[in-house]
C-alpha cells in the first residue's frame, strides 16, 4: 500500500491566503521540500492534484503544474538510483561471500535472501540441473509456506523452466497459472496453487554455455519487474553459477588432495611392509643358515605374522606348531586332520600347488585359515596353515608364502635326513632279526649310534597296523616317539623295534598311546621276553610272527600283548618245526576233524562255539541255528569220539587251545589241508 502524504505545512499557509493566487516561487520551494525530505510519490501526486483543481484563468497554471511534473520525475530518477545502488552493492556483496564463503549450501542460501530483499519479492528458490535424470531440483528456497516448494522439480522441457533452458535468457510473467506461452507441468502448478504464486521471474545460471540450474523470484500478487530487477537477477544468478563451479572445482581439488594423501600413505605403508617383509626374509634366512630346527623357525614366523601357525605332513597331520605370544585365537587349536574343515582344506591346498600361491582354506569361529602347500624335492611335503583375525595385506602373504618355502627346506632336508637314518636302521634291524648275524663288532657299532646296547638284555617287539602304510607310518613313529635306544623299522609289512629291556615298558605305553590315538583299536603287537644276547634274536623274530598272526586271528586288537601273557599258546611260538604242534591236534582232537572230513559234519566248529559261549549249550544252539536237542547230540558223538572227560577242566582247556588252533589252520594230521 502506498503510504498516504504528510500534510504540507507551505501548502497550508498558501491556502490561508485568501484570494491570493500560488507563486510559482513558493511552489518550487514546496516541491523541493518534498525532495529534501524524500517524501513518498504520494505526496507529490496531492501537490499535482492540488495544482491541477486552480482556476484555469490563472496564467501561470501550466507553469506550476509542469513544475510539480519535473519535481515527480526528479524523485523517479532519485528512485531508480537508489536501487541501481542497491543492486550494485547486493551484488558487490555477493562477489565479497563468493570470495569468503567456502561453503556452498550457506552462500546459495544467501544470495537467494539477497535476490528476494533486493526485488522485494515473497518468495525466491535456486535450483539446480540434474542431467541424468533431466529435471531441475530446488536446493534452496526462501520466503515459501508451503512444504512442497522446498522440495519441487521441474522438467527440462515443461514451464518456465523450458523457456529459459531453451533461450538460455531470463523469462518473467505477471500471471504464471494463466500464460499460454509455455506448456505446463501439472505437479508443478498445483505447487504455485498452494504457494498462492502469480507473478514470476526466472535467471538461468550458466557456465560454459550450458545452463546448470535456475533462479526464481515470485509473488502472490501480479507484478511485473523492471528491466533493472531481471538484470540484477542475472547477476546474482551468475555469481550463483560461478559459487557452484568453484565447490565443485574445490571438491575436486579437495579429493585430489585426498587421493594424493592416501597413496602417499599407501606409499608409506608400502614402504614399511617392504622393509618389514626385508627383515623378516633376513632373519628367517638366518635361522637357517645356522640350523634352527622347525619349531624355531614356526615359533619366528608366528611373531611375524601374528597369528597362529601349523605345519602339516603329507597326511595332514600336525608336526610343528607356534602361537604369536599376544595372539588369543583358538582355530589352530581346535584343527582335526580329517574334520569338518578338511574338504574345503584339501581344496584349497589343491590350488595352492597350482598356482603356487597361499589361499584362503576356510573361517571357523571368526578366523581366517590362510594354507599353503609345501613343495620340495618330486612332491609334496605338507602344508602350512596360518590362524588370523582378519587377512593380511599383499606384501605380508608374501612373506608368509617365503617362510612356507624355507619351512618347506627344513622338511626336505629333515626328509633327507630321516631317509638316511632310516636307511642305516633298517639295515641294522635287517641285520639283527637275520639268522646271519654278520660280524658282532661291527653290529655293536652301528647300534651304537642309535643308543641301542647290543650286549645287554634286548626286549623285540612286533606291531601290525592295517589299513596303513607301514613304512611311512614307521618314519612317523620315529619322529614322534622319544624312547632311548629305539630301533625301528618296517620289516615284512609289519612294524618291527627292538630296543634294551630297561626301556620296554616307556615305549610300550608311548606306542600304544599313539596307536590308539591314530589308528582308533586296529593293531595287534606282540612284545618278547627279555632276550640276553643278539644271536636269540633271529628265533625270537620267527616266533613272534608267528604269534603276532595268532594274536590276530583270535581278535586280540587295541593292544600289545607280552610274551609271558601267552605261555598257554608256548606250544605254538616255541615251536621250531610243525611236527610236535601237528601231533598235539591229533591228539586231542584228530578223531573230531576226521570224523566232519568224512561224513560232512560240523563237530568241531559246534564244540568250538560251545567252548566260546561258556559251554552254554542253549545260546550256542541259537547261535548255530540248531534245536538245543540237536546241539545235546552233536555233543554226545563228541564224547563218543574224544572220551567222555573232555569237559572236565584238566582237558577242556588242551581242547579248546586245540580248537582255536585248527581254526587258524593249523593242520590236525600230516595230510590235512584245512
Amino acid at each position: 500500500m502506498t503510504p498516504s502524504a504528510p500534510a504540507d505545512p507551505r501548502h497550508t499557509e498558501a491556502d490561508s491566503r485568501v484570494g491570493q493566487p500560488p507563486q510559482p516561487e513558493s511552489v518550487a520551494a514546496d516541491l523541493l521540500a518534498l525532495l529534501s525530505s524524500n517524501a513518498p510519490s504520494a505526496a507529490f501526486s496531492n501537490c499535482l492534484a492540488d495544482l491541477q483543481a486552480l482556476p484555469d484563468r490563472m496564467t501561470r497554471k501550466p507553469g506550476l503544474i509542469e513544475l510539480a511534473r519535473m519535481a515527480m520525475g526528479l524523485r523517479n530518477q532519485l528512485d531508480q538510483h537508489e536501487q541501481r545502488e542497491r543492486g550494485m552493492l547486493a551484488v558487490i556483496e555477493s562477489a565479497q561471500d563468493l570470495s569468503a564463503r567456502l561453503d556452498l549450501p550457506e552462500l546459495l542460501q544467501a544470495i537467494v535472501t539477497r535476490a528476494r530483499d533486493l526485488l522485494r519479492a515473497n518468495l525466491c528458490w535456486l535450483t539446480i540441473f540434474d542431467a541424468d535424470l533431466g529435471e531441475f531440483k530446488v536446493v534452496v528456497a526462501d520466503g515459501a509456506i508451503a512444504t512442497r516448494t522446498g522440495k519441487m522439480t521441474a522438467k527440462r522441457n515443461l514451464g518456465v523452466a523450458g523457456i529459459v533452458m531453451t533461450t538460455r535468457m531470463p523469462f518473467s510473467t505477471p500471471d504464471y497459472l494463466h500464460d499460454n506461452r509455455f506448456a505446463h507441468d501439472a505437479n508443478l502448478d498445483d505447487i504455485f496453487r498452494d504457494e498462492g504464486i502469480a507473478a514470476l521471474v526466472g535467471a538461468p545460471l550458466i557456465w560454459n554455455n550450458d545452463v546448470i540450474g535456475l533462479l526464481f523470484v515470485a509473488d502472490r500478487y501480479h507484478r511485473t519487474h523492471t528491466a533493472l530487477n531481471v538484470s540484477i537477477l542475472c547477476t546474482l544468478a551468475t555469481h550463483a553459477a560461478v559459487a557452484i563451479n568453484n565447490a565443485k572445482a574445490f571438491s575436486y581439488a579437495q579429493s585430489a588432495v585426498d587421493r594424493a594423501d592416501e597413496a602417499r600413505a599407501e606409499l608409506e605403508r608400502h614402504t614399511r611392509d617392504v622393509q618389514a617383509a626385508a627383515e623378516a626374509h633376513e632373519r628367517l634366512t638366518s635361522l637357517l643358515a645356522r640350523g634352527a630346527s622347525l619349531s624355531e623357525l614356526c615359533q619366528s614366523i608366528a611373531q611375524l605374522l601374528q597369528g597362529s601357525l601349523l605345519v602339516l605332513d603329507e597326511t595332514h597331520q600336525i608336526i610343528a606348531r607356534a602361537d604369536a605370544p599376544e595372539y588369543e585365537g583358538h582355530a589352530a587349536g581346535q584343527y582335526q586332520p580329517y574334520g569338518s574343515h578338511s574338504a574345503a582344506l584339501t581344496r584349497a591346498l589343491s590350488e595352492s600347488r597350482r598356482a603356487g600361491r597361499s589361499t584362503i582354506a576356510y573361517e571357523a569361529g571368526g578366523e581366517l585359515c590362510r594354507a599353503i602347500a609345501v613343495i620340495g624335492g618330486d612332491g609334496a611335503l605338507g602344508a602350512v596353515l596360518l590362524f588370523r583375525k582378519e587377512d593380511m595385506r599383499d606384501s605380508f602373504v608374501r612373506t608368509f608364502e617365503r617362510s612356507s618355502s624355507i619351512i618347506g627346506i627344513v622338511l626336505l632336508s629333515q626328509e633327507r635326513m630321516e631317509a638316511s637314518r632310516s636307511r642305516a636302521m633298517s639295515d641294522l634291524l635287517q641285520t639283527l632279526v637275520s639268522p646271519r648275524l654278520g660280524e658282532p663288532t661291527l653290529a655293536r657299532d652301528r647300534a651304537e649310534r642309535f643308543g641301542l646296547d647290543i650286549t645287554r638284555p634286548m626286549v623285540l617287539m612286533l606291531v601290525d597296523v592295517p589299513h596303513v602304510e607301514p613304512r611311512f607310518f614307521a618314519g612317523r613313529l620315529r619322529a614322534e616317539l622319544s624312547v632311548p635306544g629305539m630301533v625301528l623299522d618296517e620289516v615284512d609289512g609289519v612294524l618291527t623295534f627292538v630296543c634294551n629291556a630297561t626301556h620296554v615298558q616307556g615305549l610300550s605305553a608311548a606306542l600304544e598311546t599313539h596307536l590308539r590315538r591314530n589308528a582308533a583299536t586296529d593293531f595287534c603287537g606282540v612284545r618278547s621276553r627279555p632276550v640276553d644276547s643278539a644271536t636269540a634274536l633271529p628265533a625270537r623274530y620267527a616266533a613272534l610272527r608267528r604269534a603276532l598272526l595268532v594274536v590276530g586271528r583270535l581278535g586280540m586288537r587295541g593292544r600289545i600283548v607280552a610274551q609271558s601273557e601267552m605261555a598257554v599258546y608256548s606250544v605254538l611260538f616255541e615251536s621250531e618245526n610243525g611236527a610236535s604242534l601237528t601231533q598235539f591236534l591229533a591228539t586231542t582232537i584228530g578223531a573230531v576233524v576226521d570224523h566232519d572230513r568224512k561224513r560232512g559234519t560240523a563237530l568241531a566248529l559246534t564244540l568250538l562255539a560251545f567252548f566260546d559261549n561258556r559251554q552254554n549249550a542253549s545260546v550256542t544252539a541259537m547261535q548255530l541255528g540248531i534245536h538245543v536237542n540237536t546241539m545235546r547230540q552233536r555233543l554226545n558223538t563228541v564224547s563218543t569220539l574224544i572220551g567222555i572227560d573232555w569237559n572236565e577242566t584238566h582237558r577242556a582247556l588242551e581242547v579248546h587251545i586245540a580248537l582255536r588252533l585248527w581254526r587258524l589252520g593249523v593242520t590236525a594230521t600230516p595230510e590235512d589241508e584245512n
